[in-house]
């Protein structure tokens, strides 16, 4: 049961750096410069273009570099992930720490993770569709459904899946990927600027064979840090919004009364 949760939160994960470099558009920027800090009560508009004389492929190299560079960050949307909708949000920083929400069909979980421990909470839906998805037998289920109704599940280091999860909620880690294959991310267009969220966007598309078409946002205000990734077509559409780049990221361990730990649930005890 555990294993699966596991896999479920980090294909969050390897679907977001799919949406974005799979796309090859992940790109991610590291912006021209940081705009000047606005006077107080000021709007400062960007500048007509901040990537002028920039090619696609150029912008998307800067935008990589610059979301690699955040320290935190805001990940929400929704995907297709083998088949199945997949839903997250959650936001994480450079410290291995996370929290928030991964949604599996009908079923919700929320995750916590702080001093390398995880913690998850989630309801029947989300437990039952995903130790079933394990080819878990229905008694079984049943008796594991009772040890962590209403409670925390707590994995500590060195237990089953601790460490897929801590690469799940290791934001170096997560943006690494957007480099991993340069190729990914050449050929890219520029297509017409945009908003996300009020804030001016340059956008990046990438077209592949099969009718697969990823269209990454690029914000023009300070460093072009990516705002947001689309995917239409092919095996695995959705639609990622980033954002709180740089912000804290707050993350409260649950009240020990409230939790049961992964190896009490093995043992097939209570508490």
């Amino acid at each position: 049961m555990a294993s699966h949760s596991h896999r479920k939160l980090r294909s969050a994960a390897v679907v977001c750096a799919a949406v974005v470099v799979a796309g090859p558009v992940t790109a991610t920027a590291h912006a021209a410069a940081p705009a000047a800090p606005a006077a107080p009560g000021v709007s400062v508009a960007p500048s007509p273009d901040p990537f002028a004389g920039l090619t696609a492929d150029q912008i998307g190299e800067r935008a990589v570099t610059a979301t690699q560079s955040a320290t935190s960050l805001h990940m929400k949307g929704k995907v297709i992930s083998g088949g199945q909708p997949l839903g997250i949000d959650f936001a994480v920083n450079d410290k291995g720490e996370c929290t928030g929400l991964i949604k599996i069909k009908d079923g919700t979980a929320e995750l916590r993770r702080l001093d390398h421990v995880t913690y998850m909470k989630g309801d029947e839906a989300f437990w039952r569709t995903s130790m079933a998805s394990q080819g878990l037998p229905e008694p079984q289920i049943t008796v594991t459904l009772e040890l962590i109704k209403g409670r925390w599940l707590k994995i500590a280091p060195g237990q089953p899946g601790s460490q897929d999860l801590g690469s799940v909620c290791d934001l170096k880690s997560l943006l690494s990927d957007l480099d991993k294959d340069k190729e990914q991310r050449r050929g890219l267009t520029r297509g017409p600027d945009g908003t996300v969220d009020g804030t001016p966007v340059t956008t990046l598309v990438k077209k592949k064979a099969g009718g697969e078409t990823t269209t990454v946002s690029v914000s023009e205000r300070g460093k072009p840090y990516i705002l947001k990734m689309v995917r239409t077509g092919g095996d695995e559409p959705g639609t990622i919004m980033l954002s709180d780049y740089d912000k804290p990221v707050v993350v409260k361990a649950p009240p020990a009364d409230e939790t049961v730990d992964l190896s009490k649930l093995v043992s097939g005890t209570s508490a």
